[in-house]
């Protein structure tokens, strides 16, 4: 308790400007050089609201000085993690918060449990539990960074909690990249305000210095102030906003059941009784087909329109996809020839793929289609790069050109939009004349996107090092044919 006459040391929320009237010139200016001239009739999926910006607080200091319902704890399993958010929660709520938590009994990575504040000004602190970061796990971090934002709301909408003061819940020694945080935080608030704010009238981000750079750059893009900011941060949004709730979406966890299967699209192009069966044919609780033959024919003579060539593909695609699901397919992963690492410079994901791990004349070439599938489906939905190790590849390793061609008109579209860059590490004079072939008389598309990387300096303009799980040989090799001039980051034991 402060001394009489002494002004306290807590923070009243209800003195603090909300985001409505944080200054919005200088954000403004940032985006106009992007986008000059805005498209005014395109909305952004974060609509102006003034009514929800009303409700957000943006604060440089410190969670545990708030004067609000509720703050938020960051923490670990045990809730016993030292970082200077929970120590300085536990040096303002006084002894009696550590023999609280020991109750609860620890705390389950994306949960959020309650406790009384204390001595603190906030009634409440809600404690949860953020992921560690690890990018070949990217998909799991994320989908734990949102469960904790969610599942802290929920908790303060079920205790009727009119305000909730958000420390970052990605601690530093977690390793969760800032930014890649930040956009999941404040869509995961704008969403739940949206559909749920009716009891929350107060949300506040107690941010640091480093932390307050960041949250002003993205808010406008959750939070646009005016039209005007809406239609300027528009293009400034991720390629990957999740659902309606904001939680992350993996394609290949959801359901693709369609509200009447029965009912053909609008602008179907097929008529009578032939468009209903192919149009049934492309869902999940029907694998029925109209003439498959007479399709091809059709295809063949050029009669079919571009749409129904769409629909077409699509569902063959789709059968590939099912039996890669349905296949076990342990043995081609096991010669980890494919697989998920970090992003690049532009935060697009990174897939890598080492061509001496490929036993060409060994494997199934029909389960490696399938295993690509497999993993490339739910990377595909959004902008991506392939790293190909060509490193100390032999004739045993090169894939037939017929295959690559096989695999590149089965796969869907997105995989060919999404796909930016391949970059070609240690071509040889060889591999060189082979792709510049195939890519000019096979598959003209993918000419422009790929980029020869003689070693991997070159390689690290455009990806950070650590943002790479190197197999140790090409490294070795690397080192060998350039020199040992930089360093190289640890890796994992391929």
């Amino acid at each position: 308790m402060d001394p009489l006459g002494a002004p306290s040391q807590f923070v009243d929320i209800d003195s603090l400007p909300a985001w409505n009237d944080y200054s919005e010139a200088n954000q403004l200016d940032s985006h106009k050089s992007q986008v000059e001239k805005p498209q005014l009739d395109v909305r952004s999926p974060f609509p102006y609201r003034k009514d929800i910006n009303a409700k957000i607080i943006l604060w440089k200091g410190n969670v545990a000085l708030l004067n609000c319902t509720a703050i938020v704890n960051t923490s670990n399993e045990s809730l016993t993690d030292k970082n200077a958010v929970s120590e300085s929660i536990f040096m303002h709520a006084g002894p009696n918060l550590r023999d609280e938590l020991l109750k609860l009994k620890g705390c389950r990575t994306g949960e959020a449990k309650l406790t009384k504040g204390f001595n603190l000004a906030a009634r409440f602190i809600i404690h949860t539990v953020g992921p560690k970061y690890k990018s070949r796990y990217r998909t799991a971090a994320e989908s734990s960074l949102y469960s904790c934002y969610r599942n802290v709301l929920q908790l303060a909408k079920e205790q009727a909690m009119s305000s909730v003061g958000f420390c970052v819940i990605n601690s530093v020694k977690r390793g969760y990249p800032l930014e890649d945080a930040t956009h999941i935080a404040l869509r995961t608030v704008r969403r739940f305000l949206e559909i749920h704010g009716e009891t929350l009238e107060k949300v506040v981000f107690a941010v640091s210095e480093l932390e307050q750079a960041i949250y002003q750059k993205l808010l406008p893009l959750y939070f646009p102030r005016s039209l005007e900011e809406e239609c300027h941060s528009l293009p400034c949004l991720p390629a990957d906003i999740g659902n309606s709730e904001g939680e992350p979406v993996v394609p290949e966890r959801q359901i693709r059941i369609s509200e009447k299967p029965g009912a053909p699209d609008d602008n179907s192009d097929e008529e009578g009784l032939e468009a209903d069966i192919s149009f049934i044919g492309s869902h999940a609780f029907a694998r029925m087909e109209g003439d498959v033959d007479k399709q091809r024919r059709l295809i063949l003579q050029g009669q079919l329109s571009e749409a129904a060539l769409q629909k077409q593909h699509q569902r063959n695609y789709n059968r590939w996809l099912c039996q890669a699901r349905a296949e076990d397919l342990s043995d081609v992963a096991s010669l980890k020839a494919l697989y998920q690492t970090g992003v690049d410079n532009c935060g697009r994901t990174v897939m890598v793929v080492v061509g001496r791990n490929i036993p060409v004349t060994l494997i199934d070439m029909e389960k490696a289609l399938l295993y690509f599938i497999h993993v490339m489906d739910h990377i595909a939905v959004k902008e991506y790069v392939i790293v190909y190790f060509h490193t100390l590849t032999s004739d045993y390793n090169h894939l037939d050109s017929d295959f690559l061609k096989k695999l590149y008109d089965i796969v869907d579209i997105k995989y060919k939009r999404n796909l930016k860059a391949v970059y070609f590490v240690h071509p040889t004079f060889r591999s060189k004349v082979s792709t510049w072939f195939f890519t000019t008389f096979t598959i003209s598309g993918l000419k422009d996107k790929i980029h020869y990387v003689e070693n991997l300096q070159q390689l690290f303009t455009a990806i950070p090092p650590e943002q790479i799980d190197f197999p140790p040989f090409v490294l070795e090799y690397d080192a060998r044919e350039n020199g040992p001039y930089y360093s190289y980051p640890s890796s994992p034991d391929l």
